[in-house]
């Protein structure tokens, strides 16, 4: 079962020898998760937004693809993060940090606090991508959004809407990108999977490489995705269909497979 929409994994279930179940119904009661692309500039209305979140008794993530300043200046970390957040809500609203370097004791109390609701505002790394649960967090806030993949951040997306409240996700970047897009305009992760697969290629098949294209002599997987899909669900319904004649009535089908025989 994959709940990820990465490319590689897409063009498995297309083009891959396997039989497939897909689910595209939501959960009963759940809303849409509406997904806002902003710049840095316009960091006083994203305090605004979040502090009417708060005032409604709800619960915030914002998360940082670093952990602390230094790793890289030109991206906001998750420690700078947290003590901003601290002067801005002037200290009155309880803030936690997550993050991958600390103990499993740690980092198991302060998701604790966070789902009980002592902690408010959870600033963390990608370590909540998957596994947590906390109904009552409705916003999930992206900072340096366009140093994630789109798979990531759709999993990120999917910590919140996990109630009937309506839920916003915030892509804070400078980089207005046709990628970053995609998650504003939709939450399908079959969409979010096949526009990822057009811009940054299938990966290897047949290997573990997860982004590129693979080279064929005739097909490509990008452009002729349809095409070969139909190729696919045809092949199948033909085979089913002439199974129990022994392909009878289709000489070349016959000479086909002698001459496949014949391969070493």
């Amino acid at each position: 079962m994959s709940a990820t929409p990465i490319p590689r994994t897409y063009a498995l279930t297309i083009y891959g020898d396997m039989d497939i179940s897909i689910i595209k119904t939501k959960p009963e009661g759940r809303k849409e998760v509406r997904t806002y692309l902003k710049s840095f500039r316009e960091m006083k209305s994203l305090l605004t937004m979040m502090l009417e979140e708060l005032k409604s008794g709800h619960q915030i993530y914002a998360v940082s693809p670093l952990i602390e300043a230094g790793e890289d200046d030109s991206m906001m970390d998750a420690t700078t993060l947290k003590s901003k957040l601290e002067i801005a809500f002037k200290s009155q609203v309880p803030i936690g940090l997550l993050h991958g370097r600390m103990k499993p004791e740690e980092k198991d109390r302060v998701m604790q606090q966070f789902k009980d609701g002592e902690i408010r505002i959870l600033v963390s790394t990608t370590v909540i991508e998957v596994g947590v649960d906390v109904p009552n967090a409705t916003m999930m806030i992206i900072m340096n959004a366009e140093r994630f993949g789109l798979a990531t951040m759709h999993q990120l997306r999917g910590r919140i809407g996990r109630n009937s409240f309506e839920s916003k996700c915030i892509l804070v970047s400078d980089k207005s990108t046709k990628r970053l897009n995609v998650l504003v305009e939709s939450s399908d992760g079959f969409y979010i999977s096949e526009e990822d697969f057009k811009m940054r290629g299938e990966g290897d098949l047949f290997g573990v490489r997860q982004s590129g294209d693979m080279v064929f002599k005739l097909a490509n997987l990008k452009t002729d995705a349809r095409l070969l899909t139909n190729a696919n669900v045809d092949s199948h319904e033909f085979i089913e269909q002439n199974k129990d004649n022994l392909f009878e009535d289709y000489p070349l089908y016959r000479k086909i497979q002698e001459s496949l025989m014949h391969l070493d």
